[in-house]
């Protein structure tokens, strides 16, 4: 690209990234491969965003995301870049907690059935329940106008039994939202697709069954990604908040008394202690709210639509147990279960990660004076139920452990936990979301050199959130 009239030919495009999530850090490695002289700023004490992992009795293992979608390819493509090498889970199976009973997960697309056979001898369902799901294809053509949430698509064609036990579930486990509130354009878009061709049932039974991986993850947790990452191509500072961005003119003269080439100008650190970094250009990686502040004055309309997108908050409990203590009671053939809202439990889903991860279960041989430790978790926390987090960690351990109890007998104490609170850290994708977020990159397309990107725009998980990141690297550059 040639640079621009303003700029020394001779001098390296200087690119601000905010924020140190996967996004930004995906972001940062894009453009400093571009050649670009890169400064990613990140308002906490560390980079990684939900890429986290901490000790837990000795083991090492992640107490974010765990794991990434296989069948996108954004994320396994990144990781085989940077010389990762991903594992996958094992062959232990889900279950669900629901109806009194930890049953079998029916294969489903977002609790769509695609195996009614399978779905009828799993009990998720009952009887009428059962019944009222082999009515759909009888039904009418659903048309579809706009957009509509997950929750009321389905419903409509299965009825209320499969969202309640199958959908809120599924969904759950990755917004942390609603059913009938989620868009089923930006979350499960294969859904509208399917009803638009005629029967969710028929269009389900006639997708092709693949043998490669759902999910992928990496030995050692998925917090290497982002170390990874961190390869010294680009300048990380940390304990680094931005508090205010404003556009300056090329050649202007910036409230430091400088007379500089940049386009932007961002206020960094504490009111007391400011300081003026300069740039060229500027990549947003951080959360809706915080990217709507700093876009108020400059891109209103975007700030706008930003702040409309609410969050939902959760944790993440971490337990390690002595293996001789929970293999009796947990096996090893699950991999955890999933527990739908309607039952009115503490927790929404317990992950086995002994039994999902080989390289969990290996981590924890010998761990504790040469005895074996076998790691799970559960996590907790729903849109808009942020009341149920404001427990001591003391209290979130207790819950799980009594869920925990309920769901498999498991009385065992763990020799150690580990609570992983994530405030506001899931975008709830609303109806709408796809016309809003188009609306908010139109108006950031009209101020060149600046590009957003994140969990808040085109989903939420790692491969979803890498393509974003990928597609504000070429916004930033070429409108430039």
């Amino acid at each position: 690209m040639d640079p621009a009239p303003d700029r020394a030919p001779d001098r390296a495009r200087r690119v601000v990234v905010v924020g140190g999530g996967i996004a930004g850090l995906t972001a940062a490695h894009d453009l400093a491969a571009r050649g670009c002289d890169v400064l990613l700023l990140e308002g906490s004490p560390e980079v990684g965003g939900k890429l986290r992992r901490r000790p837990v009795a000795g083991v090492t293992v992640d107490v974010g995301a765990e794991a990434m979608l296989n069948r996108r390819p954004e994320g396994v493509a990144l990781a085989g870049s940077l010389g990762l090498a991903v594992t996958h889970p094992t062959t232990a199976t889900s279950t669900i907690w629901t109806r009194g009973a930890l049953r079998p997960l029916p294969r489903s697309l977002m609790g769509v059935p695609l195996d009614l056979a399978q779905l009828a001898a799993s009990g998720v369902l009952s009887d009428e329940g059962l019944a009222r799901v082999r009515q759909e294809p009888t039904l009418p053509p659903t048309r579809i106008d706009g957009d509509v949430s997950v929750g009321d698509l389905v419903a409509a064609r299965l009825g209320d039994e499969v969202v309640d036990r199958l959908v809120e579930p599924l969904l759950g486990g990755v917004y942390a939202g609603h059913a009938r509130e989620l868009s089923a354009r930006a979350t499960v878009p294969q859904l509208v697709a399917m009803l638009e061709r005629g029967s969710l049932l028929e269009s389900a039974a006639a997708l092709p069954t693949s043998d490669v991986p759902v999910f992928a993850g990496l030995a050692g947790g998925m917090a290497g990604l982002a170390d990874a990452l961190v390869d010294g191509t680009f300048t990380v500072r940390t304990g680094a908040t931005v508090r205010e961005l404003r556009r300056v003119s090329a050649g202007s003269t910036t409230a430091a008394g400088s007379t500089t080439e940049s386009r932007f100008a961002l206020t960094v650190g504490s009111a007391a202690d400011p300081e003026l970094v300069e740039t060229d250009a500027v990549v947003l990686a951080t959360p809706a709210a915080p990217t709507a502040r700093l876009l108020a004055d400059m891109v209103p309309v975007a700030s706008a639509e930003l702040t409309a997108i609410d969050s939902a908050s959760m944790a993440v409990v971490t337990l390690a147990f002595r293996a001789s203590d929970v293999l009796g009671a947990l096996g090893e053939t699950t991999s955890g279960f999933l527990v739908p809202p309607v039952e009115g439990r503490r927790i929404k889903a317990s992950t086995f990660s002994f039994a999902k991860w080989g390289w969990v279960r290996e981590a924890g041989r010998g761990a504790l004076d040469g005895e074996d430790l076998l790691l799970l978790r559960t996590s907790l926390g729903r849109h808009r139920e942020e009341v149920a987090l404001q427990a001591t960690d003391d209290e979130l351990v207790a819950s799980s452990l009594a869920d925990l109890a309920d769901a498999t007998g498991l009385a065992a104490r763990p020799v150690d936990t580990h609570v992983q609170r994530w405030g506001g850290g899931l975008p709830q994708y609303a109806v709408g979301h796809l016309d809003r977020v188009a609306r908010i990159r139109l108006a950031v397309a009209e101020v060149p050199g600046l590009a957003v990107c994140g969990a808040a725009y085109d989903g939420v998980g790692i491969p979803a959130v890498i393509a974003s990141a990928h597609r504000a690297v070429e916004s930033a550059l070429l409108q430039a």
